[in-house]
């Protein structure tokens, strides 16, 4: 890459218009050389250096800095695929912390963290009909019940490990076609340290974790259910972040990926931090993230986490600043999440961008032209409560309660709306769908039929978590 071409990188990055920004950030090879370079925004660190297998772990490679972006560089010529690097930030008070690559693509297997050297293949796609098919349908007007699972412990091994992609492309597909699903959504599949936040808690937003196997197993997975007719998902986290040092906490010292007010930037409930959605290098680096899952590994769409916390400032437990005008509503995040749509949508329209919001914000399925949030869909989170604690109930007191079942009617046009029997109703002590029904283990399982027919028939996309379909008992 030219001088004035990285120079014009860096500065779409620090506008907030670099929407393809892992070309540029992260670990590169150099094309027509052996040499790999390096780049990681620490605009407040004292220096940086690269350490590794291919230099030394103590004291490293100094890296350059370009003024203007806070863009630390280096180029390596004994960097080679496979091995394993950190960055050691000098941070903004002289305290010394090895942090892993924002942009790295692979990171070591849990409980080890090091970002990993990869080029990630070139993949011959062959899901160009499948792909056609998509860009000329109109969603509003297809069948949509999409099958939800953690990639986890859909299944496991002999061994009771983790499958990998190239396992689960033999047995997952087609268990699904066979039960008549439409799509497959993943909880995420990005790099984390550990097994039980189901992903949700972030270190490497740009890598699949090493738990489910390489970066090409994945590829030939959604290419084989896009043959199969056959949708792909994935949960995706840009509202808040994991807290563990060797991730974007404080990267150089300073809050430059979470908010700068600390009432805003720590997550009280979740234990995480809250991204800066305000800054234009923070929207670049998540709007980028977004297109790269889209681009490489031909996802069909992507079910934002938790958007509720993106749009107000109050909806942690903890303390909280209101807004220039006293209110609560983050503006910050409704215009990031209206930039991050209108983006997709230029460069990939048919892809599906869902709202697990749980909010009265109105208009989230509108258009941003309209003045909407731009989503696809929005999960319908009151139509789940009502109808489970409807189903919950002795029958004998449910004549009396017949509005938890009608109310939706109400609203139910209001919004394009995904009905979601999710996993987030079969957790932490809430019962699985069929241990929820009351009566005896017969009338349990008849229940859970008549809730069934209720789920299809009633207006709404549909999805439904893993175990549910089959009568789960234990919760998961």
């Amino acid at each position: 890459m030219k001088e004035q071409d990285e120079l014009k990188e860096a500065q779409k990055f620090v506008t907030g218009e670099n929407f393809e920004c892992y070309h540029y950030l992260g670990c590169h090879k150099k094309e027509l050389s052996s040499e790999y370079i390096f780049r990681v925004w620490a605009p407040n660190a004292q220096q940086v250096f690269l350490v590794g297998d291919f230099c030394d772990w103590q004291q490293g490679q100094k890296m350059q800095l370009e003024v203007t972006s806070g863009i630390w560089k280096a180029v390596s010529n004994s960097a080679q695929e496979g091995n394993k690097y950190k960055y050691r930030v000098v941070q903004a008070d002289g305290k010394e912390i090895l942090k892993g690559d924002p942009f790295g693509v692979q990171f070591e297997l849990r409980p080890n963290d090091a970002s990993v050297v990869q080029t990630i293949s070139e993949k011959n796609w062959r899901d160009q009909a499948w792909r056609i098919k998509q860009q000329e349908a109109v969603s509003d007007e297809q069948p949509i019940l999409i099958y939800e699972l953690h990639a986890g412990s859909w299944k496991r091994n002999e061994k009771g490990g983790f499958l990998h992609f190239h396992e689960l492309t033999k047995s997952l597909i087609p268990y699904v076609k066979q039960m008549g699903y439409t799509h497959i959504e993943f909880m995420p599949l990005m790099e984390h340290p550990l097994d039980d936040s189901w992903g949700y808690q972030i270190t490497g937003y740009y890598a699949l974790s090493t738990r489910y196997g390489s970066p090409e197993e994945l590829m030939e997975f959604v290419e084989t259910c896009h043959l199969a007719d056959i949708g792909v998902l994935m949960d995706w986290v840009p509202g808040h972040f994991c807290a563990n040092d060797v991730g974007l906490r404080q990267f150089d010292g300073t809050n430059i990926f979470e908010y700068k007010d600390q009432d805003r930037a720590i997550n009280h409930g979740w234990g995480a931090l809250n991204f800066d959605l305000g800054s234009p290098q923070v929207q670049s680096f998540l709007i980028s993230n977004a297109m790269y899952w889209l681009r490489y590994f031909h996802l069909d769409g992507l079910r934002v986490d938790a958007v509720s916390n993106m749009l107000y400032r109050d909806y942690d437990s903890g303390p909280w600043t209101p807004n220039e005008n006293g209110g609560n509503e983050n503006y910050e995040g409704a215009y990031f999440i209206k930039k991050l749509n209108a983006v997709v949508k230029q460069f990939f329209p048919e892809a599906l961008m869902i709202a697990e919001e749980s909010s009265t914000w109105p208009k989230v399925t509108e258009t941003t032209e309209n003045g909407g949030l731009g989503f696809d869909y929005k999960w319908n989170m009151g139509w789940m409560n009502d109808t489970l604690k409807f189903y919950q109930m002795d029958p004998l007191f449910r004549k009396d309660h017949f509005d938890l079942l009608t109310f939706s009617f109400v609203y139910m046009f209001s919004e394009k709306y995904i009905l979601p029997l999710s996993h987030d109703e079969v957790v932490h002590g809430k019962k699985s769908l069929m241990h929820k029904m009351f009566g005896d283990r017969d009338s349990q399982f008849a229940h859970l039929r008549n809730l069934g027919v209720f789920f299809i028939t009633h207006p709404g996309k549909k999805l439904s978590f893993m175990g549910n379909e089959w009568g789960q008992f234990l919760e998961w």
